[in-house]
């Protein structure tokens, strides 16, 4: 996948995770769409600083780098949803070329999803988007069910109101 790509895909899922969280239409719909999305963003574009040093897919394209990212917010209470951004480049990468990525460098073998299109096909950008729908169905989904589980259980509300956005 290129860098359009994994803006467009992180500026979106940013946006529509960042309304589901705050989906009242008000500023503070926009402050969590801010609050999720520019995380997401530089979450996404993380993985490719691998193209300047390394090897492209290999050192910054694995499952101990987003373990890295999955882990630190637990232990510093920042960066919540960088993750997020790494994971969708990983999907985008798998799904968006045909050469496949190094997820468990140092280890050499490259995967890859049989049915990734090229970058410069006709279908990338569909692939894009398609893939944006199903985050954000997931995410959708999630928040859904954690909605009703809050509803079910009332004494999980002070929880949830001090996570960060």
């Amino acid at each position: 996948m290129n860098k359009r790509g994994h803006i467009v895909n992180a500026v979106l899922l940013g946006a529509g995770i960042g309304y589901l969280l705050e989906p009242s239409g008000s500023i503070a719909t926009l402050r969590s769409v801010f609050v999720v999305g520019i995380p997401i963003v530089l979450g996404a574009l993380f993985p490719d600083i691998d193209t300047e040093f390394g090897t492209h897919r290999k050192t910054f394209h694995n499952v101990w780098v987003l373990a890295i990212f999955v882990a630190f917010p637990y232990y510093t209470g920042n960066l919540q949803y960088v993750w997020l951004g790494i994971a969708t480049h990983y999907a985008l990468d798998l799904l968006g070329n045909v050469k496949g990525m190094a997820v468990l460098y140092p280890y050499p073998e490259m995967y890859d999803i049989p049915v990734g299109v090229p970058v410069t096909s006709k279908w990338a950008d569909v692939v894009t988007l398609l893939v944006t729908a199903f985050e954000l169905a997931v995410v959708a989904g999630l928040v859904h069910v954690g909605r009703a589980e809050l509803l079910r259980n009332p004494t999980l509300t002070t929880v949830v109101d001090s996570l960060p956005v």
